[in-house]
């Protein structure tokens, strides 16, 4: 099959932004991304506090950036860590923090590979909600913003994927696969195809997601229920995704009823978000009866 301009779009990047001269630094694209995520989210939540009059000011909303990039950044490479190689990083600890990896011919910069969205996730929620509490913001509101921004922001980080060309589907012979270089598929020698499910996930959980959540917003029932909301709604767009998506080689299917690691996860995440949607509607029935 001869390819076409959209199959060998993934060809077209090497994953550099631009080089620092003085440094012979490389400014790679997968970490502009983290900028432009962290950026977005800040615009949108400042723009919702703004038209909605929520009365967060500038300060607070710096205040607490920087706790919640902080728990993200650490939680997502703890999360890489823990739930996807913890033995080999229990084998070779400095590996955690250090962008360097050791063989017979000494040390070589390699770079901080690995990030998990649930480790950032977690983590980034528990350093946001320390920030809310440290800057007199109203938790549970703040909570409900920062789910609905997240999506948004969430957008950037599969592109950096796709850019990278890293975390590629399953093999397909539809129209819609691409050549991905990291893959090992020549579209010369081996012309195979692989879901882009980095731009599934980006459309699903990211631009649609929140387009979800933006109107479930306007129901009153719903209004302030967007961390159990996201969580379901997340969960079950990556669910279904991670079946188009190639599961870590290291792993494969593996978990409970063949599930990849990545569903495993959102399984927690969708019952988490339904245990929690349940739970807060049981107290606020419970509250109405009390105060009846």
């Amino acid at each position: 099959m001869e390819p076409t301009w959209w199959n060998l779009i993934p060809t077209y990047f090497d994953g550099i932004a631009f080089t620092i001269p003085i440094l012979n630094f490389q400014v790679h694209w997968y970490g502009m991304m983290y900028i432009f995520a962290f950026f977005t989210a800040y615009f949108t939540m400042w723009k919702i506090n703004s038209k909605e009059k929520l009365g967060y000011t500038k300060e607070q909303f710096d205040n607490l950036f920087v706790w919640a990039i902080a728990g993200i950044l650490i939680g997502a490479r703890l999360g890489y860590v823990f739930f996807y190689k913890p033995g080999y990083y229990f084998a070779n600890p400095t590996e955690i923090i250090l962008p360097l990896t050791h063989d017979a011919l000494g040390w070589h910069f390699t770079g901080i590979a690995g990030m998990s969205y649930h480790g950032g996730m977690i983590l980034g929620t528990i350093f946001a909600i320390i920030g809310m509490k440290r800057n007199k913001m109203d938790v549970w509101k703040t909570l409900n913003l920062c789910f609905l921004a997240a999506p948004l922001a969430y957008t950037w980080g599969r592109y950096g994927n796709f850019i990278n060309g890293e975390l590629f589907g399953e093999v397909t012979t539809s129209g819609i696969g691409m050549y991905f270089p990291m893959a090992h598929d020549s579209p010369v020698t081996n012309p195979i195809l692989h879901h882009p499910s980095q731009l599934y996930e980006m459309l699903f959980e990211g631009v649609i997601l929140f387009a979800l959540l933006y109107n479930l917003r306007r129901i009153p029932l719903l209004r302030d229920k967007m961390p159990c909301l996201y969580l379901m709604g997340y969960g079950i767009f990556r669910f279904f995704i991670e079946f188009f998506r190639r599961p870590d080689a290291h792993l494969g299917r593996v978990d409970l009823f063949g599930m990849s690691r990545g569903q495993t996860l959102c399984s927690l995440m969708i019952l988490a978000g339904i245990v929690w949607f349940a739970v807060i509607i049981y107290r606020e029935k419970k509250a109405r009866k009390n105060a009846a």
